[in-house]
């Protein structure tokens, strides 16, 4: 089983960035040409996230209000990954400031392990830009 982890740094206090990202549903608010539909909001949740014509089906796995973290496995979709889980948790570093850390779990198919890893690392720093871009504005 490979591994990945992101960590980066969001200019705001972790209650807000908490009340953007823990809404399953609701990635296209903080990654921009995102469209996304999902069948709630607790665990359990799918959503579904269009991609320009390939669509991505997430599930949501767990989701800790206390611990401001929630883990999220991939159904289906063109990320070449399977036995996919990932976590998102939010640690407060205090003066408005928010350490978000992306990780997961998974097996890579059909590229190699360090192609996987570049692919998952780049959205997760995606995510960590998006999340400050919406929350500077």
């Amino acid at each position: 089983m490979a591994e990945v982890k992101v960590e980066g740094e969001v200019g705001a206090g972790v209650a807000a960035v908490w009340e953007l990202v823990r809404d399953f549903g609701a990635i296209g608010r903080w990654n921009p040409g995102l469209e996304c539909t999902c069948d709630g909001t607790d665990v359990g949740a799918v959503r579904e996230i269009n991609l320009g014509g390939a669509v991505i089906r997430e599930r949501l796995e767990a989701l800790d209000d206390a611990a401001r973290s929630f883990s999220y496995s991939i159904l289906s979709g063109p990320i070449p990954v399977t036995d996919y889980l990932a976590t998102v948790l939010l640690t407060d570093l205090g003066g408005n400031r928010t350490k978000v850390t992306w990780s997961s779990r998974y097996e890579p198919a059909g590229l190699p392990e360090a192609d996987a890893r570049k692919l998952l690392e780049g959205i997760y720093l995606g995510g960590i830009k998006g999340i400050n871009r919406t929350l500077a504005g």
